[in-house]
Order: C-alpha cells, then sequence, then structure tokens
C-alpha cells in the first residue's frame, strides 16, 4: 500500500462553524472572561470551569483542555512582581522575616487567585484560535 501524500487538498479542514477573530481579539476576550470566538458569551461558569459550549455563538470551549499552562503562566507572572519586591522591601531596611511573610504571603495568594481565571481565559482563547481542541468531548 502507497503512503499517502500531502497536498493542500488532503490537508485542508473544513471551516469551523464558529466565528474565528484575530489571535490578539481571541487573546483579549479570554482575559475578560468571555467567548474567545465571538466575545459574547461566557467563558466560565464557576472560578475555573469552563462552558461547554458557548452559549452565543457554539464555539466547543469545554474541548480546549487548558490544564496545565494557566497555572504555570501565573506562577510566572506572579513571581516576576513579587520576587523584586521582595527585594527592594529587604534592602530597603531589612525588615524581620516575619513582617515579611505577613506582607507577601497573602500579596502572593491574590495576586495568583486574581490572575488564575484570566490567565486560563487567555489560553482558552489562544487554544481555540489554533483550534488546539480535543476531538472528543469530555466524559
Amino acid at each position: 500500500m502507497a503512503p499517502t501524500r500531502w497536498t493542500a487538498e488532503t490537508a485542508a479542514k473544513p471551516a469551523n462553524p464558529w466565528p474565528q477573530p484575530t489571535m490578539s481579539s481571541a487573546i483579549l476576550w479570554g482575559l475578560k472572561g468571555r467567548c474567545p470566538a465571538c466575545g459574547k458569551g461566557k467563558i466560565f461558569n464557576k472560578f475555573l470551569k469552563i462552558v461547554p459550549a458557548c452559549s452565543a455563538c457554539g464555539a466547543p470551549l469545554g474541548l480546549a483542555r487548558a490544564d496545565d499552562a494557566p497555572p504555570y503562566l501565573t506562577i510566572l507572572v506572579v513571581g516576576h512582581i513579587v520576587v523584586p519586591l521582595l527585594f527592594e522591601v529587604d534592602r530597603m531596611g531589612e525588615p524581620p522575616v516575619w513582617l515579611m511573610a505577613a506582607i507577601f504571603l497573602p500579596l502572593t495568594l491574590a495576586l495568583c487567585l486574581a490572575l488564575l481565571q484570566p490567565i486560563k481565559g487567555a489560553t482558552v482563547g489562544v487554544m481555540t484560535n489554533l483550534d488546539m481542541l480535543k476531538s472528543t468531548p469530555p466524559g
């Protein structure tokens, strides 16, 4: 049996039935918690639970498997905010360790909780825009 050769016809995929915005629009709408395809429907039905499909355009958002990337990106962003602040406060007057912990542990927790959902929404936006969706529904 001869191998199938790649051609433009064999690689062509049918267009998605939902809107295909620019990458920047998909990321921005995801950051805002809106559907990355149309910008109208909600992307979350709980804090981090993605809706199965957009209520406005029907995009299958639940097929975007944004599992590990959002926490990693959140840690990266929060670390780049908190660590320089920690070093700067330490250089200014060397406060006691308990005071540093009292300031920076709650700050780190608050920033992580505040940024995790928008970063997950942006990740789903990138995945939806690049059509990186799981082929079968979860479950």
